[in-house]
C-alpha cells in the first residue's frame, strides 16, 4: 500500500531510503540517529562530516553503506520546548524536505520513524498528526511507498478524543471477545473495554436460548439452468466500483489514492470484472467512494463479504463511516492503535 504503519526497527528496513532524525551538525546522538550510525558503519560518519551544517527542518542525503536501505535522508528535527518556538513548523518542514529529496532522486520507497516523538519530547499525538498530514499531502501528488516505522509503541498516540469515541463505539457494537492489548493501548481503555465485554457476556449468558429455526420447505419447481442463473447475476465488485467512480465524477487516480491502494492494484480491478479484493481493499474503496453503511454493505456483498460486529477492524471502520469521516489515513492510524489490519493494498 502507498502508506502503511508498522512496528519495527528503522535500521532493518529494506527500501530505497530511510529517514534519520538528527540535529543540525549530524551528531549521531539521538536514539534513532545513534542506531542508524551504528548500523551503517563508520563510512556514514565520514560522509556526514563532509556535509554542510543543516538548518532546522532541512534535509540532506548520504548513502546507506552497511544498512539494508540504499540511502539515508538526514533531517534536522525540532526539540520541543513549549510549542512557541516554531516546533510544529520545523517538524512539518522535516517531512516536506525529506520527501522532496526522495522525489528529486526518484525513490520508490521511503521509511520514516516518528520524528521528534522520543527524546526530543514532541507531544505524541501532535507528532503523529503532523507526520500523517504531510505524508497525505505528498501522496496526493506523487506515487511512492511510504512506511511509518514505530519502534516504541508508547511513542504512538492518536488524538485522545478519537480514541475515546472509538472506545465508546466498540463498547456498544463490538460483539467479539476483547483481546489483551496492554502493549498497544492504554490501561484506562482496556479497563473500559473489558468491563463492557464482561457486561455483554453476562447479559448473553442470562438470555433465553433462541427458538429453533422452522423446517425449510422445498419446492418441486425445476431448478434454473446455469445460463439463467448467470443472466440473473448482479454486477461484479469491480463493475460496481467503476460505476460508482463514474457516478461521483472521480478519476481513477483520485479513487486509488483516497483508498490507499496502488495504481497497479486499481489497474487490475479496471481490467478484470472478476477481480476479487481482500477485505481491507474492499473497505478502503468503500471509504474512498464515501459510501454510507448500507452502500458499504452492498459493495462488500458483491465480493462475498459483510461487515461483522465480531471483527474489531469492521467495527472501527463502521464507526468512521457512520461519522462520515472518510480519511483512510486517519482510519489506519486508529486501526494500528488497536493492532488491526490497515486499509488498502499494494
Amino acid at each position: 500500500m502507498p502508506f502503511q504503519i508498522i512496528s519495527g526497527d528503522i535500521t532493518t528496513q529494506v527500501c530505497d531510503a530511510i529517514v534519520n532524525p538528527t540535529d543540525v551538525v549530524f551528531s549521531g546522538g539521538g536514539g534513532a540517529d545513534r542506531a542508524i550510525h551504528r548500523a551503517a558503519g563508520e563510512q556514514l560518519r565520514q560522509a556526514c562530516d563532509r556535509l554542510p551544517r543543516l538548518r532546522p527542518g532541512e534535509s540532506a542525503l548520504t548513502r546507506g553503506y552497511d544498512l539494508p536501505a540504499k540511502w539515508v535522508i538526514h533531517t534536522a528535527g525540532p526539540v520541543w520546548v513549549d510549542g512557541k518556538h516554531d516546533e510544529r513548523l520545523i517538524l512539518a518542514s522535516c517531512y516536506q524536505s525529506a520527501l522532496k529529496v526522495a522525489a528529486e532522486n526518484d525513490f520508490q520507497s521511503v521509511a520514516f520513524p516518528l520524528i521528534a516523538a522520543g527524546t526530543c519530547g514532541f507531544p505524541k499525538e501532535e507528532a503523529l498528526s503532523i507526520a500523517a498530514g504531510e505524508i497525505r499531502q505528498f501522496l496526493q501528488r506523487h506515487e511512492m511507498e511510504i512506511t511509518l516505522v514505530v519502534y516504541d509503541r508508547e511513542l504512538y498516540r492518536i488524538d485522545p478524543r478519537t480514541e475515546a469515541d472509538v472506545d465508546r463505539y466498540l463498547g456498544s457494537h463490538f460483539t467479539g471477545r476483547m483481546r489483551p492489548q496492554a502493549k498497544l493501548c492504554h490501561a484506562e481503555r482496556q479497563d473500559l473495554l473489558q468491563s463492557m465485554n464482561d457486561a455483554r457476556e453476562a447479559s448473553l449468558s442470562s438470555a433465553p436460548p433462541p427458538a429453533p429455526a422452522p423446517m425449510a420447505s422445498y419446492s418441486h419447481a425445476p431448478a434454473a439452468s446455469l445460463a439463467d442463473q448467470l443472466r440473473a447475476m448482479d454486477e461484479s465488485f469491480s463493475e460496481a466500483v467503476l460505476r460508482l467512480v463514474d457516478e461521483r465524477g472521480m478519476t481513477d487516480a483520485q479513487c486509488y489514492k483516497r483508498a490507499n491502494i496502488s495504481k497497479q492494484v486499481f489497474s487490475r480491478l479496471r481490467s478484470s470484472s472478476h477481480y476479487q479484493p481482500s477485505k481491507p481493499t474492499a473497505l478502503a474503496l468503500a471509504v474512498a467512494l464515501k459510501l454510507d453503511l448500507d452502500e458499504t454493505r452492498s459493495l462488500l456483498g458483491k465480493a462475498g463479504m459483510s461487515l461483522s460486529h465480531s471483527l474489531m477492524m469492521d467495527v472501527i471502520v463502521e464507526y468512521f463511516i457512520a461519522q462520515k469521516k472518510f480519511d483512510v489515513m486517519e482510519i489506519n492510524e486508529t486501526l494500528y492503535q488497536y493492532d488491526q489490519p490497515l486499509l488498502g493494498a499494494k
